[in-house]
């Protein structure tokens, strides 16, 4: 398997204003990281999305770094202002940038909740609505060479039974999973649970670990969040936390698993060392 980053890790750093995304294709690349992957890229002057994604390109290409994945968000329930086929489209337009990075893979996001009950009430009727617009951006990404996946991402579209439901309502090979192993605690289900139901389905992996309070205790800041449940989160480096991350990473590897395992950080602690310390936690199993 290959040690991956994303660069949401710098996400911190990026919005001080001091840093940027090359300086951490540079970090990456120092630390021992064999790839890196990108979320959306944030607006850059007068340079449009294309060009900005060629200069990342020729940047990780002279580092020696591949990019493993790009991230971007999505909703097929009331993105574009409700018009699915615009944000189809929109989505369509990542698929274009994925490939300028030259990467194999584009995240997208699924969907949110809905707002009312004038589209529907549960994630079943949320999948009905969302899976042929996913699957018409698998099969335009298949022509690229692009597979697609959707993330264990946002409280709604999180559980493991929930996300190979939608696996199975796109129904195309192009079409997997990313797999978080953190975010199975957002919708209060153990990480381990719920790995035998996803793994089938992985395309790409994220290394994640949170720190967990109970919800009859006080929320202690700003920088925890709550779970479906009304649990406490707070995101922290890896192997620190309440997920059995060691244990995952070595159910990932033994369910056959072998492409890239990536590390996401949304800690409070400093990114930089949260950063190399999660790259040795993750070097010991890759």
């Amino acid at each position: 398997m290959k040690t991956g980053v994303s660069s949401y890790c710098f996400e911190k750093l990026r919005r001080g204003g001091s840093y940027t995304l090359f300086d951490a294709i540079a970090y990456v690349k120092e630390t021992g990281f064999d790839t890196i992957e990108f979320t959306e890229f944030p607006k850059n002057g007068d340079l449009g999305p294309q060009d900005f994604a060629r200069k990342i390109r020729d940047a990780c290409n002279a580092a020696g770094l591949s990019v493993a994945n790009y991230a971007v968000g999505a909703d097929f329930l009331y993105g574009s202002g409700g018009d699915i086929k615009r944000e189809t489209a929109r989505v369509k337009e990542s698929v274009d940038i994925a490939a300028i990075l030259g990467a194999p893979g584009l995240r997208h996001d699924s969907g949110w909740g809905f707002k009312d009950t004038a589209l529907g009430r549960n994630y079943r009727d949320a999948i009905r609505i969302m899976a042929p617009a996913i699957r018409e951006v698998s099969e335009y990404a298949a022509a690229a060479g692009i597979r697609t996946m959707c993330e264990n991402h946002g409280t709604f579209m999180q559980d493991s039974y929930r996300m190979e439901e939608l696996v199975l309502a796109v129904n195309h090979p192009n079409f997997g999973l990313l797999v978080d192993i953190g975010n199975f605690m957002c919708a209060d289900e153990p990480s381990l649970h719920a790995l035998p139901t996803v793994m089938p389905y992985a395309f790409h992996i994220h290394a994640k670990d949170f720190l967990w309070k109970p919800g009859r205790e006080p929320k202690p800041d700003n920088s925890w969040f709550s779970t479906r449940a009304g649990n406490h989160l707070r995101g922290t480096i890896l192997g620190h936390g309440e997920v059995s991350v060691a244990q995952c990473l070595e159910y990932i590897r033994k369910s056959g698993y072998d492409q890239t395992i990536s590390l996401e950080f949304e800690g409070s602690e400093e990114p930089l060392e949260a950063i190399r310390r999660g790259y040795e936690f993750i070097k010991t199993f890759c």
